[in-house]
């Protein structure tokens, strides 16, 4: 119960933690901003890290300069951790598969990742960078797959590019607005909400279709 409430003042009070990190590591702040993302799309045991979340906040905390960080690098730095992530995932995936990772991975997301393959196609790679969970087991899934490395590779670089440019740049660009200065926890919790969405959607979707077909026998 303590850790689930740690994670959860953490994802809400990232600029107060973003800020000790810096204050108390300096520059060294890039690489764990680096292994934060790395492993949020790279490690399917590790899909609740902060991905959306924090993109924005480093973004917006480095316009407010409470993150004495350069944006550009950053951000550069940052699509080259989800980049390097999701291929480490792929590979994971197409050379080990789901028998290895079984015992460590819970199914229903791997289920979950299939369908979305199923109803989207390629463009799950675009779609599911911006659903968290999905966009960690998404790579992993094409891997498993055998899905050809130059689509994949395509497909998994526009997903990246548009996420870290939409979420790094939003907070850059509405950091300084006193709205989300002065309420920046509850920015980061409508962010958190809205990237859910769409698990939402697809949960009672696939609930109400079962109901249906159980109505149906």
């Amino acid at each position: 119960m303590d850790f689930i409430k740690h994670v959860i003042d953490f994802f809400l009070h990232l600029d107060k933690h973003l800020a000790e990190i810096v204050q108390s590591y300096g520059t060294f702040t890039y690489f764990i901003l680096f292994a934060v993302i790395f492993c949020e799309t790279g490690l399917v045991v590790t899909p609740i890290l902060p991905g959306d979340s924090l993109l924005f906040a480093v973004g917006t905390l480095t316009a407010t300069q409470v993150l004495t960080l350069n944006i550009v690098a950053t951000y550069l730095l940052l699509m080259a951790a989800a980049l390097l992530g999701d291929n480490c995932n792929y590979w994971i995936g197409r050379y080990f598969g789901p028998n290895v990772f079984g015992r460590f991975i819970n199914k229903k997301y791997l289920d979950r990742t299939h369908e979305f393959y199923e109803k989207h196609g390629v463009l799950t790679l675009v779609i599911a960078q911006f659903v968290p969970i999905i966009r960690t087991f998404a790579p992993f899934v094409a891997g498993v797959g055998d899905m050809t490395y130059g689509r994949f590779l395509k497909y998994n670089f526009i997903g990246v590019f548009l996420w870290t440019t939409l979420f790094v740049w939003s907070g850059y660009f509405f950091g300084n607005l006193d709205f989300v200065k002065q309420n920046f926890h509850y920015v980061i919790l409508a962010i958190i909400l809205v990237s859910l969405m769409p698990m939402v959607y697809e949960f009672f979707k696939m609930w109400s279709d079962g109901k249906k077909k159980k109505k149906k026998k």
